[in-house]
């Protein structure tokens, strides 16, 4: 039995709405990245994290803090999904700090299977991102 945490993009669930629905339907059918492990292994979803959004100086320490959580059931493996591996500047860092307080845990970059390029991605992340839209300043002035 595989027991196994998700590290999602706050930016993406938070800001942009993602539900994980293509991470979670693809771990229950096994594609992606979790095809990888044998068919005959049970996978066992421990639990969903959102990353502590784009760091300061103490984004490293603050993750290590919300995987503590997850390692309490006793976790195997912990996948960064799409998006932290598409959109994520600080992944490598990431990486590093929970390579380092978590050695046993296996590390995998990335889940659900992959539709079009991480730049696309990207791109079309940054358009959801830069649209125009309406801010509380805008109501206070009774421009909604």
């Amino acid at each position: 039995m595989v027991r196994i945490g998700i590290l999602t993009c706050s930016n993406a669930t938070q800001d942009l709405g993602c539900c994980s629905a293509s991470c979670l339907a693809d771990f229950r059918k096994r594609r992606g990245t979790f095809s990888d492990y044998p068919a005959e292994e049970e996978l066992v979803l421990v639990g969903i994290i959102n990353c502590p959004g784009c760091p300061t100086l103490t984004g490293a320490d603050k993750l290590l803090q919300r995987i503590k959580g997850l390692t309490a059931f006793r976790l195997n493996a912990i996948h960064f999904t799409y998006c932290m591996k598409a959109l994520c500047p600080f992944l490598k860092k990431y990486e590093k700090a929970l390579t380092e307080a978590y050695p046993d845990i296996k590390l995998i970059i990335g889940t659900h299977q992959e539709h079009v390029t991480p730049e696309e991605y990207r791109k079309r992340v940054k358009k959801l991102f830069c649209q125009d839209r309406k801010s509380m300043a805008d109501v206070i002035l009774g421009k909604d």
